[in-house]
């Protein structure tokens, strides 16, 4: 189970089960029915809720919040203040079958600081999710998305552009290459190296 080191500095439900060999941080809380596999490493002050399964091979930064009913598979890597929407999907192989043992080709997806996942959307494997991108409850990423990105649809496209703070901001998807935010004010550029968004100093 869980090591009484780790126990003083993280809250796990007596429902929850941490296998040895797991690392979680300090501050993490860990909800009912859940499953933290060994291998998997969990940053600090993160909140995993009912029914979350984390996988050997995945990793959590600090402050990443997954709502209920989420699966972290081998390979899938959050960093920090990652958002997971309740019952949103991450797979981790592109061509499954039941029959046939696929472990040796498990697909890398890298989700980048700040990035939202709404409730049930769908991650295909072997993709990156740009800091600070927000996508739609319901969409499919099925390829790369920018920093700061809207995905919206299935199969996911950019529809628009999401500030820090999460608000939208100014016009759609082919929109000007300069866009303040209407709420925090924060002041952004396309950067051409990426086709994400840059923020400008304040």
């Amino acid at each position: 189970m869980f090591s009484k080191t780790n126990a003083d500095k993280a809250f796990v439900h007596d429902t929850a089960v941490v296998d040895p060999g797991a690392v979680v941080g300090a501050g993490t809380k860990i909800w009912h029915f859940s499953h933290i596999m060994s291998g998997a490493r969990i940053g600090e002050r993160c909140v995993l809720g009912q029914n979350v399964f984390v996988a050997n091979g995945s990793t959590l930064g600090d402050g990443v919040k997954v709502q209920n009913n989420v699966s972290i598979y081998s390979g899938v890597h959050l960093e920090d203040d990652v958002f997971c929407g309740p019952s949103m999907v991450f797979t981790n192989v592109k061509t499954p079958r039941a029959h046939i043992d696929r472990k040796h080709v498990f697909t890398e997806t890298y989700v980048k600081q700040g990035a939202t996942l709404g409730a049930n959307c769908t991650v295909v494997c072997g993709v990156q999710i740009g800091r600070y991108a927000m996508v739609a409850a319901g969409a499919v990423v099925t390829k790369d998305v920018p920093d700061n990105a809207l995905i919206m649809g299935v199969p996911g496209r950019i529809t628009g552009w999401v500030c820090s703070c999460g608000e939208h901001l100014p016009g759609g998807p082919a929109r000007a290459e300069y866009a303040c935010c209407e709420v925090c004010g924060a002041e952004w550029i396309i950067d051409s190296a990426s086709d994400g968004l840059v923020r400008l100093p304040s």
